[in-house]
């Protein structure tokens, strides 16, 4: 399939901007729109976004804007690249100006408080039910994209034809995509692992050890695995690079918000001191509630993203989590790993 060459990318936080200079080096014709103005301005004029990739040269070739009716003429695809929390708001105020054949891509790692909502469901609802929306998702940590580290990633459509198609315009010789028709299910690893990837930083921020962390992380696949198919996903889905590899990646890299997050809390600092100090969002966070409000309707034992609710939300020190946790019943693994 031929690649999609004229790409708008709305939002100008980090994965959003690095991604913009990714297809930049694939050859796609390249815009970038930020929601503030001012920072727009400083962008265009810095070459650079120094609140959220600092370090890194903005090809002048990316046009930047906070005016997305002056960026979509000739556009053949959009990728939203804005936190969950404010998908609704943004798209609402920008649907009346989209074609209605203008395809859309979400890279939103969260769920919707309110609703319980994926990224693309809350798009759909938005701009519309007859839109081609798909999904990104992998192991796609900013900065080592824009450094031009070699990295994979997923992309899933409604129809196979854009899958091939998107997956054709992601690739280059720095970033693969691979495609997977769990539409659901690699929409849904890039959420929940945000919520084990807490658990994970807690037990580095309490010097737990690798043998902890380890069961940890394990479990929390299985965690992933559960409710990810009581959701609608395929198990095998996340048992792939938008599963495993990005809960691999966001539990163990320095850069990854929801692990330091989680590594803060296990030092002893609050959840409220930690988020005021960050200047972007750390899905997890946001995502511990309606995890367990989604585990709680479909009935599922789910320890970890209990207890990481409980420290998020109810003010539970991590340390009687790990208890918690430890002194549960006794269980035969085999039961969890079946296919």
């Amino acid at each position: 399939m031929d690649p999609l060459q004229r790409i708008v990318v709305v939002g100008d936080g980090g994965w959003g901007t690095a991604l913009s200079m990714v297809l930049h080096a694939h050859g796609r014709d390249v815009s970038l729109w930020s929601y503030d103005p001012d920072y727009a301005a400083l962008m265009r004029t810095t070459r650079s976004n120094p609140r959220y990739l600092p370090g890194f040269e903005i090809p002048d070739a990316i046009e930047i804007s906070s005016d997305l009716s002056s960026l979509l003429p000739g556009a053949e695809l959009l990728v939203s690249a804005v936190p969950t929390a404010y998908l609704r708001d943004v798209w609402s105020s920008h649907a009346p100006l989209l074609p209605a054949d203008l395809p859309m891509i979400s890279l939103s790692k969260g769920l919707e408080n309110e609703t319980l909502l994926r990224a693309t469901q809350i798009l759909a609802e938005v701009t519309g039910t007859e839109r081609s929306i798909s999904v990104l998702s992998g192991p796609n940590i900013a900065r080592e994209i824009a450094a031009g580290m070699p990295a994979a990633t997923v992309v899933a459509a409604a129809t196979d034809e854009m899958a091939r198609t998107l997956r054709a315009t992601f690739s280059g010789d720095r970033f693969r995509a691979y495609s997977n028709p769990d539409m659901a299910g690699v929409e849904l690893g890039g959420v929940l692992k945000n919520v084990i990837a807490l658990a994970a930083g807690m037990c580095d921020g309490m010097e737990l050890g690798v043998n902890a962390k380890a069961a940890l992380v394990t479990r929390g696949m299985i965690e992933m695995a559960h409710l990810g198919e009581a959701l609608g996903g395929e198990r095998k889905t996340f048992f792939g690079i938008s599963g495993l590899g990005d809960l691999i990646t966001t539990c163990e890299s320095r850069s990854s918000r929801n692990r330091t997050f989680g590594e803060r809390i296990g030092r002893g600092e609050r959840v409220d001191d930690i988020a005021a100090s960050m200047n972007q969002v750390a899905e997890g966070v946001k995502s511990a509630r309606p995890v367990r409000d989604l585990m709680h309707q479909h009935d599922l034992s789910l320890p970890i993203s209990e207890e990481v609710y409980q420290v998020i939300h109810e003010d539970k020190s991590p340390r009687d989590a790990v208890t918690a946790l430890m002194r549960r019943e006794h269980k035969d693994e085999s039961q969890d790993l079946s296919w």
